[in-house]
């Protein structure tokens, strides 16, 4: 096929609304890594928040971020992409404002009535339920707004977009909050400016896809229901449970490293410009990545994935310095490409025949659960390794080695579970 040809289905093969979910996702990702840049040095520094407490309230913020898109899902179903959209983007301006105005005169009578700890957490809870309906809004829209010929460069587009809001959300940050001078919390506004924009676009510009021959679920309760299902399948539900610890070591990138930078290395880091690396590596090396791991099995390439992104932690162990968080972030985005796109087949594959669809709304809980644990035990090894014993270096053997007893568990599990033992997997 010509490239003229495939410039003219890629252009005559999305709908309207293709472009606008994509494009509201876009400055959704930007918010939300924004705000994930700097939300532990806000907590830490400006809250004055010990690192456990700050750790536990980010991993139950990051779970939530992370499990409800199954139940989000379903919503979105119920009550169409526009409304659900709309919903979200509001939620998320009033979580995110909310969020960074708790130093203002008004909130101060609130917070001494409720106390920070919890009017924090309660605050901190509403923009985490956003993304539960956004992420499943903007796949389904991909789907149903996309020709058959495009729908995988819509999804290609989708992943790249996301990558895109993940390399400027910390960049925003950064401008905000050390170019502008305007103070971390002023991020948080910011990151609510830029949902607030994107309910105002999908009020104006989103209209409802739709596609025939779509089976929905019908009702939350036939959601949980699904989700009972698939936790009775022993074989997956381990299977993601080995697979979050791939996630424990991943999200320390915004629990722990951004706290180790600026508690013991540099107290005047950019770390929030730092973080950008993982998702502009991303962007700019999956296509090598993907070719020149393109003959390795599917399943030792997950496993690869986890090796390589848990010894990348190790470098901050010898170089503890900004350049040496880079380093390791690098690493680690290049751990995340070797199994990011095969982890997606595998899951696919895994699934009982005529389950797919079931199975995979299930793909984000080890990124939940990862996020959930990596939480607490961030701010427990950065205040017994840092503040106790003052070796904050040596947290990062134990990073790395959670990550390498898990890609341990992986080649296990695929020793004791045969490929395609009625589970609709061959030859993965």
């Amino acid at each position: 096929m010509s490239l003229t040809r495939r410039l003219a289905e890629i252009r005559t093969g999305f709908e309207r609304a293709f472009w606008v979910a994509n494009f509201t996702e876009l400055f959704e990702r930007l918010a939300y890594y924004g705000a994930s840049a700097v939300l532990a040095i806000y907590l830490t520094e400006q809250l004055h928040f010990s690192k456990q407490l700050a750790g536990w309230m980010m991993g139950i913020f990051g779970f939530i971020v992370w499990f409800l898109p199954v139940l989000g899902g379903t919503l979105a179903d119920r009550f169409g992409f526009r409304r659900a959209l709309m919903f979200a983007y509001l939620v998320m301006t009033l979580g995110y404002f909310l969020f960074g105005s708790l130093s203002a005169s008004w909130m101060h009578a609130t917070r001494q009535a409720i106390g920070d700890k919890w009017l924090v957490f309660g605050i901190l809870m509403i923009p985490a339920l956003g993304p539960a309906v956004v992420k499943p809004c903007v796949a389904g829209t991909t789907a149903r707004a996309s020709a058959e010929n495009v729908r995988s460069i819509g999804y290609s587009i989708y992943y790249t977009i996301v990558n895109i809001g993940g390399t400027l959300g910390p960049v925003m940050a950064w401008l905000v909050r050390k170019q502008l001078g305007w103070g971390i919390a002023s991020v948080f506004r910011v990151s609510a400016l830029s949902v607030f924009l994107m309910f105002l676009v999908t009020l104006l510009f989103f209209r409802e896809p739709t596609k025939s021959g779509e089976q929905k679920v019908s009702s939350i309760v036939d959601a949980l229901k699904n989700m009972f299902v698939v936790l009775a399948n022993f074989r997956f539900v381990l299977f993601l449970l080995i697979f979050s610890s791939f996630w424990i070591v991943f999200w320390q990138e915004f629990v722990s490293a951004p706290l180790f930078l600026r508690g013991y290395v540099n107290p005047n880091a950019n770390v929030d410009l730092v973080l950008s690396v993982d998702a502009l590596a991303v962007i700019c090396f999956q296509i090598l990545i993907s070719y020149l791991t393109r003959k390795i099995p599917t399943f030792p390439a997950m496993t690869l994935g986890m090796v390589v992104s848990s010894l990348g932690w190790l470098i901050l162990v010898f170089f503890p310095m900004t350049l040496g968080l880079v380093a390791s972030l690098i690493v680690l985005a290049i751990g995340e490409m070797t199994q990011s796109a095969r982890y997606y087949e595998y899951v696919s594959r895994l699934a009982p025949q005529g389950q797919q669809g079931v199975y995979m709304g299930y793909a984000f809980l080890p990124v939940a659960v990862g996020y959930f644990i990596a939480g607490p035990l961030g701010g427990y090894l950065l205040h017994e390794f840092g503040d106790v014993l003052h070796r904050p270096r040596q947290m990062w053997w134990v990073i790395t080695a959670i990550g390498l007893v898990g890609a341990v568990l992986m080649v296990i599990y695929d020793k004791v579970f045969t490929p395609g033992a009625g589970s609709g997997v061959d030859n993965v």
